[in-house]
């Protein structure tokens, strides 16, 4: 049978781009995502096309939360959440997960329609709460199953533990984020374009992921009896820590009934120390995508025996011949409560330079964003080569390598190049000026 022509079109970059436009949520409505609290009178469409990008739209809630949560942290400790160096590699990271949806059309709702378009067994109506509530646990139940498995499949946990490797656990940490991840990550709705609408599942992929956004804190405690049904920061807390006791646990996105369910539960108890096992010690972005595939390449080579070979790629991070798939608990180093923290000195005013550098760059992120349609190919590949050459300057920075000044350096007269010549543009034109010194 022909699908209905509104589902019909091919998958856009972002979620309402295509003709029709996405409605305008309003501020309350926009606010109240960023919690899973819109009812399904507000939150169905009909249509793919009319989705709003309640992601994009939510990055001025983003800012807003980090600087709430940088006060009331100061009021509890007397301290700021997190640290700049490492809250520069968090953003840098969450910036550079999202450069190939410029170049490529969303992979998650591309191969959910094209099941939908092809072999839908029945359609739900679109605009049933009773449909709404099911797409909910849908989601967050394919969530729950690939997060776990690229916690126990060494190769998924290789673009995974990206959004592990902080040290800290603030908001920034929620926007650390794998280039890898959302490319296998896809396959566990498939099974959802079977029964359910496309654009009632692209409403619930937006707001579980915008959900994980608010438990990335400290300074929020225990939420009692709602503690039994959803993931709260005191459940993804222990998820992030690297305590005996936290690994491989809280697996959930919205909802924490699966791990109660499937046993990969456990409560908050002793202080949490967060990062992974064996921490990377990094700040460049570039590294930290890439490093994992590293060891996963020279462990394959170095591993006597076909069988074996193959182990390393799909059984857990922590397995090495002769044990068990997920390797042995009693490896998992023991917290002293001593870790030191990846911290390297620099100058203050290395890191003044490094948070302004950094703003201007997401100011030229931002404006790709929002003219990438009117931009040629060539333009897109050269600003995006730019902001990547810059993000990995400001973490050899942050580390204070050797050669990072020379690099700065070239990145810095690349930038009045491409600047002269157009090709990168602020949002802001009357800044023109100030950028170029």
């Amino acid at each position: 049978r022909a699908p209905p022509a509104a589902q019909r079109g091919r998958g856009s970059r972002a979620m309402g781009s295509q003709a029709g436009g996405p409605r305008v949520t309003a501020p309350g409505q926009q606010l109240r995502a960023l919690f899973y609290a819109l009812p399904p009178g507000e939150s169905s469409f009909r249509t793919v096309q009319e989705v709003p990008d309640y992601v994009e739209k939510s990055i001025p809630f983003f800012i807003a939360f980090i600087g709430l949560e940088l006060v009331v942290s100061w009021f509890q400790k007397r301290k700021l959440a997190g640290r700049i160096n490492d809250g520069i590699s968090s953003l840098s990271l969450g910036i550079l997960s999202r450069l190939p949806d410029v170049l490529f059309r969303s992979v998650d709702l591309i191969s959910y329609i094209y099941i939908w378009n092809n072999y839908r067994l029945f359609e739900l109506p679109w605009d049933s709460p009773w449909t709404w509530y099911l797409t909910l646990l849908g989601v967050d139940f394919a969530y729950y199953c690939f997060h776990r498995i690229s916690h126990e499949v060494n190769i998924l946990w290789a673009a995974h533990q990206v959004h592990h490797s902080s040290e800290d656990y603030n908001l920034f940490t929620a926007l650390r984020q794998s280039v890898l991840q959302k490319y296998t990550s896809w396959i566990f709705n498939l099974p959802m374009a079977l029964f359910i609408p496309p654009s009632v599942f692209a409403v619930h992929l937006q707001f579980n992921l915008l959900y994980q956004f608010w438990i990335h804190t400290e300074v929020i405690n225990k939420l009692g009896p709602l503690e039994w049904i959803l993931n709260t920061p005191s459940h993804h807390r222990v998820h992030h820590g690297r305590n005996p006791y936290c690994i491989d646990k809280n697996y959930g996105g919205t909802l924490i009934i699966w791990d109660r369910i499937f046993g990969t539960f456990e409560a908050e108890d002793a202080k949490v120390v967060y990062g992974l096992t064996h921490p990377v010690n990094s700040f460049d972005p570039i590294m930290l995508q890439l490093r994992p595939l590293a060891h996963i390449w020279n462990t394959f080579w170095a591993t006597p025996g076909f069988c074996n070979k193959f182990s390393v790629i799909f059984k857990g991070p922590g397995w090495g011949p002769g044990k068990p798939r997920l390797g042995l608990p009693e490896e998992i180093p023991v917290i002293t409560g001593k870790e030191v923290l990846f911290n390297p000195y620099v100058p203050a005013y290395f890191n003044c330079y490094a948070v302004v550098h950094f703003v201007i760059i997401v100011d030229l992120y931002t404006e790709l964003l929002g003219t990438v349609t009117m931009l040629s190919q060539g333009t897109i590949l050269l600003r995006i080569a730019f902001i990547i050459l810059s993000l990995t300057s400001f973490g050899l920075l942050m580390e204070n390598r050797p050669k990072a000044g020379i690099l700065e350096i070239i990145r810095c007269l690349v930038f009045i190049g491409v600047y002269k010549l157009g090709h990168l543009r602020s949002q802001f034109s009357s800044l023109g000026y100030a950028y170029e010194v």
